[in-house]
């Protein structure tokens, strides 16, 4: 296991509003420098805003959750070791992501960046659970998710909700302090940069953003998978892919999509499901409230069927993305003509 015990932290609801004010002055900071340094995002047809506006504002929530780890690895000596994979595994991926909002870069040099951060997070799983499967489940999930993350960081406030739904998730099952402390971090370090994202947005996360919070996803759903006993760790896995269903869905089926369609999948778009919708109706905030809520939701479903039996959770799962695929379906089947990318 992860962590059987973590000594109690001293004022926690302190601690946690630090990393809000910190997440909340650093991207304020952020935002100075992006304009500074002219690191801009302009209008054009392969995105889906129609402001310039600054990125690299993920930056902040990235100190925040290292600032995180490191108060876990105070509280934790046992646990230096694990706690240093862990923040080099975000010091890599955000770096690589940080360099890209910079001067773009190889996709290959980014993937495999990508590749040795999800190793270190598998080696985590590994020295935890002692499992080859987890361990190999962990790698591969964590470049699913950071590319994921990536792709699906289009409009205002999407990708930092999503990662938030997910973290109260695991905050709620996860059975282990550490695990719970580390998810309420990353809520705290979210809402600090959701002021600036979320409406009229004045700073974009960045791929220095957007790639970190896929990892920190994985993250918190590897830890808690690997900290599990081995009777609830398949329960545990099927029941984290409920909150982030709908980046799944939507960014696999349009893959699949772009690959029938005989595109260039690996280029930028304005495919996905979720910016259809927000160009037809001419508005961020509808689409993102409508996926998060279905995060939420997601959240509410694995809750309620914690600890119920396999069978019952595989059932849930499989109607849970099944309803997703024909919300999928019809986004896609409304879109209109002429609109960007069709």
């Amino acid at each position: 296991m992860l962590i059987s015990s973590m000594p109690a932290l001293h004022a926690p609801v302190a601690w946690l509003s630090g990393f809000f004010l910190i997440s909340l002055l650093l991207t304020m900071t952020a935002r100075s420098y992006a304009v500074r340094r002219r690191l801009i995002d302009k209008p054009g047809e392969r995105r889906s805003h129609q402001v310039a506006t600054p990125r690299g504002g993920g930056i902040a929530i990235v100190i925040a959750m290292l600032l995180a780890i490191a108060v876990l690895a105070w509280l934790a000596p046992e646990l230096r070791a694990r706690s240093g994979m862990l923040a080099s595994g975000l010091v890599l991926v955000s770096g690589i992501g940080w360099w890209d909002d910079h001067r773009p870069l190889p996709p290959l040099l980014r993937l495999a960046v990508h590749a040795v951060s999800a190793g270190l997070l598998a080696l985590v799983a590994h020295q935890s659970s002692g499992s080859l499967l987890i361990t190999a489940l962990s790698f591969v999930l964590t470049i699913v998710l950071v590319n994921i993350w990536n792709f699906m960081d289009g409009i205002n406030g999407i990708a930092t909700t999503q990662a938030l739904a997910v973290a109260l998730a695991v905050a709620i099952l996860g059975q282990q302090p550490a695990i719970t402390w580390l998810s309420l971090a990353l809520v705290a370090a979210c809402a600090g940069f959701l002021p600036f994202n979320l409406v009229n947005a004045r700073i974009f996360l960045g791929d220095v953003g957007s790639g970190a919070l896929g990892y920190l996803v994985a993250m918190l759903i590897v830890l808690g998978g690997s900290s599990t006993t081995t009777a609830t760790q398949a329960g545990w896995w099927l029941l984290m892919l409920l909150p982030p269903a709908a980046f799944l869905v939507d960014a696999s089926l349009t893959l699949v999509l772009r690959i029938v369609r005989g595109q260039q999948w690996w280029k930028p778009h304005v495919q996905h499901a979720y910016q259809r919708w927000t160009a037809r109706l001419g508005s961020h905030w509808p689409v993102m409230v409508a996926y998060t809520a279905f995060a939420l939701v997601g959240a509410l479903l694995a809750h309620v069927m914690h600890n119920k039996s396999l069978t019952l959770i595989i059932v849930g799962l499989v109607a849970w993305y099944l309803g997703g695929g024909i919300l999928w379906l019809w986004i896609q089947s409304k879109q209109g003509k002429g609109l960007p990318g069709s």
